[in-house]
């Protein structure tokens, strides 16, 4: 960013402002707005930070974008702004890859810790005052597969191996000797590697070619039993599929963080289920998330306005920060 003139930086937040944003505000004219304002936040101006992440309103307001340089989304995921016009403009955009990568990776070990030692169960019979001696599962030992090798993905590998679990990765780059996952296995032959995972952790972007990418073949190849943990993005499922894979016991059992349709609707049949667990898509939020969104956009702002090479930037063909 260059000129004598502060910038024009629009910020899709919807009904929440983030927080720490006073030090921006000094070097640049912030409009706040959300989605119904967002047409005209978007004219003239040069940046666009999109706070609310999970709003898919900048596709249909990209035609006032006649000035945008750079787009900043407070996510990992960058699907819900990913649409042709964005891929095919010279905008830069870049995502705030590194601040959940910690919580999810601890709320995984938490879901097969859950499945593991039974603790649906626990609290139930608890609630009852029932006494009731279980025998529980070993974590240590037991195999995984975690589908897709970003940081979020190395992050659940490394603290799952320091649990005493084995890991492989499946991605679009196989390989051996991986520091974190050991072996790579292709994702575009993910039906030959399920087989061998007690539990399936499913952490891959949603692009064109992971869209859908668990279904009803990919359900049967996986071990009878086993366990399936979605943290990425609800669309990597085919979720028709997923509840016929557990009605019929081909799994033992799902975590799911994530969900096609959001707020999951009450009257799926998900909501019921005993070997399911649900939590409305806060795997990553921490105390302290929002400041720590800010902390990354503040930080590539202040690069931006110095003319200086920004981090966390998104390769628009494939869909995700290439790994270095």
């Amino acid at each position: 960013m260059s000129g004598t003139e502060s910038p024009v930086l629009a910020v899709l937040c919807g009904g929440q402002h983030p927080p720490d944003m006073q030090p921006i505000e000094q070097a640049a004219l912030v409009r706040y707005t959300d989605a119904t304002g967002l047409p005209g936040a978007l004219r003239d101006a040069d940046a666009l930070f999109v706070y609310d992440f999970l709003s898919t309103a900048v596709r249909a307001a990209w035609p006032s974008a006649n000035r945008l340089r750079w787009l900043h989304i407070a996510s990992a995921g960058v699907d819900p702004v990913m649409f042709p016009a964005l891929r095919d403009s010279d905008v830069v955009l870049t995502n705030s890859r590194g601040v959940f990568d910690g919580a999810i990776a601890e709320y995984v070990l938490g879901q097969i810790l859950a499945f593991a030692k039974d603790f649906a169960t626990s609290l139930r019979l608890q609630d009852e005052r029932t006494w009731r001696h279980r025998e529980s599962e070993r974590i240590q030992g037991r195999s995984v597969l975690v589908v897709g090798t970003g940081p979020i993905g190395r992050a659940i590998a490394r603290l799952l191996r320091a649990a005493g679990m084995s890991v492989a990765g499946a991605g679009r780059t196989p390989r051996t000797g991986d520091p974190d996952f050991g072996t790579v296995h292709a994702s575009d032959r993910l039906a030959e590697c399920l087989p061998t995972a007690d539990y399936v952790v499913a952490v891959a972007p949603l692009t064109e070619q992971t869209k859908g990418m668990f279904d009803v073949t990919a359900f049967a190849a996986m071990r009878q039993g086993a366990r399936f943990i979605n943290v990425g993005r609800g669309e990597l499922v085919v979720t028709g599929d997923l509840v016929e894979a557990l009605r019929s016991g081909q799994l033992g059992g799902a975590a799911l963080d994530v969900f096609d349709t959001e707020p999951l609707p009450v009257d799926s049949p998900l909501w019921t289920m005993d070997n399911v667990l649900i939590s409305p898509h806060m795997s990553g939020d921490f105390a302290g998330w929002r400041t720590a969104l800010v902390e990354v956009f503040a930080d590539n702002f202040r690069r931006w306005l110095a003319g200086e090479p920004l981090h966390n930037v998104v390769d628009k063909r494939l869909g995700y920060v290439p790994s270095s």
